[in-house]
């Protein structure tokens, strides 16, 4: 993959619209503009709606060729009312905007995007762009991903990348953007090189509606239902494109409970859907290299093998061995495999190689998540059929909002007293719900047992590492029980008291 990436580079290879939107406000033809249908999915997310709606209605695109629907989950009565009021407000300003609520909360975020996408309006566009409730698209989102389908009849999905814009960066956010800034610059889909559909990137992207109705549409039956619909799709014959320098901000979690519970289902899910879909990817009309490509390099290698031996190896054989004289381990075995390994994974985001380090410790602990996560999907144990909404907490883009605030007090359209009223309520109740919020009781760290246990482990086979003078092994078991250490006592991501 880190070949792949170097080739795509060093050729220079990337996705081409054959045509672009210009600047020009007075000679804009609507006919060139197709209908894009913008969807918003959340559930209870009164943290961060109120920027996601803003971002999505200043898009720069004719308003009469787009429509938002606000696709809201909430089973809170006071979240609701507050979404609305955005809804209303946005409404009043000029904004083609749909407020949509399910009674009956079935299939997750599946369902709730395959209830919207039966409403009798939907065959009126041609395309569906979907953001998740933290994300915030830059008003010429739509201009530079729509007209890569242009002469693409095949094009299903165009996909964007995360850009994360905490304001408060701690080692964990760090930790994060090193994991995904890989993904991002190596797994971009040049002339069918790589497949790109990850569960975190496929809802940065704009569908071609036909494309997801050919494949079948949202199914409930994994956690990870985009990456789902991406693998029909691509078993389907449809194509992607990533569009690596097209930006969209987001939020990543800033605790390591938040963090744990997302990764367990993106690793949970992987596993469901690689159960599912097994033998339709065998019978699939894909080339040979492509079918390899996705059951052993993406399923396999990825989700299956890479967390079992990251578990099996520094977290059981090599501290038991310590116990066991004659159990002798190679140092290639604990040094040199997972070094060249963690050199590859930090070699398309130069910038964090002074935290080499730190993220081959931290990826180690995380491989306790990923094994259970990998174990109950393929298996069906557990709670690895529970989908669970990634808590959100709203500071991405404090200063933005604001901003964007401040400018939303120039009115779009001629102000009506109904419009003052609402947009006043939906700011008072927000006030009240941030002062709720902060005067509620400081949240203390928790203990995460697994963890605590696996460091004890660790940290006393490094005592019997050093007795027994096997240097390198010491230096290894004690770093990485000191990092179990720190996560079983969540003393990463958000300041706790």
């Amino acid at each position: 993959m880190v070949l792949g990436c170097f080739w795509i580079k060093i050729r220079g290879l990337k996705p081409v619209a054959q045509m672009e939107y210009t600047q020009d406000l007075e000679n804009v033809h609507l006919e060139d503009y197709p209908m894009v249908l913008v969807q918003i999915p959340m559930c209870n997310e009164k943290e961060v709606y109120q920027q996601s709606i803003a971002s999505v209605c200043i898009q720069d695109w004719p308003r009469e060729r787009m429509l938002v629907q606000v696709l809201d989950d909430s089973n809170d009565l006071d979240v609701q009312a507050l979404i609305k009021a955005e809804v209303q407000k946005w409404q009043q300003r000029g904004v083609r905007i749909l407020y949509r609520h399910r009674l009956i909360r079935t299939g997750y975020k599946a369902g709730n995007l395959k209830s919207a996408m039966s409403c009798d309006y939907v065959k009126d566009y041609e395309f569906v762009a979907i953001f998740d409730a933290d994300f915030q698209p830059t008003p010429d989102f739509l201009k530079k991903t729509i007209p890569c389908f242009k002469g693409n009849d095949d094009l299903a999905l165009v996909q964007t990348r995360w850009a994360f814009v905490n304001k408060d960066e701690n080692l964990l956010t760090r930790l994060q953007n090193i994991n995904l800034s890989f993904h991002f610059e190596v797994e971009q889909q040049v002339n069918g090189l790589f497949i790109n559909f990850f569960g975190f990137n496929g809802t940065a992207g704009v569908w071609r509606t036909k494309a997801l109705e050919d494949c079948g549409g949202w199914l409930d039956r994994t956690t990870v239902e985009d990456m789902d619909v991406a693998v029909r799709a691509h078993l389907c014959g449809w194509k992607f494109i990533y569009l690596n320098d097209v930006k969209c901000l987001c939020e990543l979690p800033e605790s390591y409970e938040a963090y744990k519970k997302q990764q367990y289902r993106w690793h949970s899910g992987p596993m469901q859907l690689f159960r599912l879909c097994f033998m339709d990817i065998i019978r699939s009309k894909m080339s040979l290299a492509k079918k390899a490509n996705m059951i052993f390099l993406f399923f396999l290698l990825r989700k299956l093998v890479l967390p079992f031996y990251s578990f099996t190896l520094f977290c059981i054989i090599l501290p038991l061995s310590m116990f066991l004289p004659e159990a002798q381990l190679p140092a290639w075995v604990v040094c040199y495999v997972p070094g060249i390994m963690s050199m590859l994974n930090i070699l398309p985001a130069p910038r964090s190689f002074p935290f080499i380090v730190p993220y081959l410790l931290f990826e180690n602990t995380m491989s306790v998540t990923k094994f259970n996560a990998m174990v109950s999907g393929l298996f069906k144990f557990g709670n690895s059929y529970e989908w669970i909404v990634t808590k959100k907490l709203g500071r991405s883009s404090e200063a933005d909002l604001i901003a964007m605030m401040e400018t939303e007090s120039e009115p779009l359209v001629e102000s009506t007293s109904l419009q003052r009223s609402s947009s006043e309520s939906g700011l008072a109740e927000l006030n009240k719900l941030q002062m709720t919020k902060k005067s509620g009781k400081t949240r203390r760290n928790r203990l995460y047992k697994t963890e605590l246990a696996l460091a004890f482990i660790l940290l006393s086979a490094s005592v019997r590492s050093l007795l027994s003078a096997q240097g390198i092994h010491f230096y290894f078991l004690l770093f990485q029980g000191i990092a179990f250490l720190a996560v079983g006592l969540d003393l990463i991501g958000e300041q706790v008291g």
